[in-house]
């Protein structure tokens, strides 16, 4: 019966399909080869040599790159340094902006405002604001010090100490993140249907933490999920505060990934290292990416 309402195409004209889909779809399949396969391809190839920048000869080297990684205390660092910056960042932006989104849209008359003013980190150019946080946070004349000044609290070498630095970076990639984080979590609020408060309203649910536990929360899944990768990734690019305000110091206290690969390959021209340190970057930003796609999909609730 099915074959009878919908009787087989000819085989020419299913070549003539097939072939105008792969005519549309070649010039981005062209693109993604040359800008991104090509170029991954690459990359894994040069961690297997010696290659360095200028050199007339490069020679096969195996794993030798990843053993040196291994035993090489500032990778060790770096990578350390990163995933420290990744565990206090990404909570701490996304609870932020979640709490900005449900103020701003909590009937607020200055709402445009805020939208504003949250969301000005993430439109200007972070090396700039680099420079004025450098002097906000500067141990002698910097803004913040003398607010802790005027509250009785001594101001410290924010970017300089050893104990600070690397949770300096942290304070001021959240204040980055907020209002990106912000604008996804109202785009989400505004799609939670009115109907369901009123609903929850009439089943008890009359105080605002319980319709946030009951409803909000629950329907914020997806928004929340693609928000926390999204911002872990961004989290694992950290490289211009660091490169602005620190250069990785003091005495390697606030190196990370990105850090590391600029000073492998442009600084010290050992391209092949900095290559293999590419590739454990990438296995980390891909396995997050795999953790939401097979595991953390399946937990969250689609409306």
């Amino acid at each position: 019966m099915a074959d009878a309402v919908h009787p087989p195409l000819p085989a020419r004209r299913r070549w003539r399909d097939s072939w105008t889909v792969l005519s549309l779809t070649a010039p981005a399949l062209f693109l993604m080869l040359v800008f991104l396969v090509g170029p991954l391809a690459c990359v894994v190839m040069l961690s297997f040599t010696d290659y360095q920048l200028g050199a007339p000869s490069i020679s096969l080297v195996g794993v030798a790159n990843y053993v040196e990684m291994a035993h090489d205390e500032t990778a060790r660092i770096s990578l350390l340094n990163t995933l420290i910056y990744v565990a206090v960042v990404v909570p701490g932006s996304v609870a932020l902006g979640l709490g900005a989104a449900l103020l701003i849209e909590a009937d607020s008359a200055l709402r445009s405002f805020y939208r504003a003013a949250y969301f000005l980190p993430v439109m200007a150019t972070l090396i700039a604001m680099a420079v004025v946080w450098e002097f906000m946070l500067d141990q002698r004349f910097g803004v913040v010090n003398l607010a802790l000044k005027s509250v009785g609290i001594a101001g410290q070498d924010w970017l300089h100490n050893r104990r600070f630095v690397l949770y300096t970076l942290c304070g001021i990639g959240i204040w980055q993140s907020l209002g990106f984080n912000m604008v996804l979590f109202m785009a989400g609020l505004t799609s939670i249907p009115r109907e369901l408060y009123e609903a929850a309203a009439v089943d008890g649910a009359r105080s605002a933490g319980d319709r946030f536990r009951l409803i909000t929360w629950p329907m914020l899944g997806p928004v929340t999920l693609f928000t926390v990768v999204i911002t872990a990734i961004r989290a694992f690019q950290v490289f211009d505060t660091v490169q602005v305000l620190t250069d990785g110091g003091p005495n390697k206290a606030s190196e990370v990934l990105l850090h590391t690969i600029y000073t492998e390959a442009f600084a010290f021209f050992r391209d092949g290292y900095a290559s293999a340190v590419v590739v454990i970057f990438l296995a980390f930003v891909l396995a997050l990416s795999a953790i939401k796609v097979f595991v953390l999909d399946k937990r969250v609730h689609y409306s």
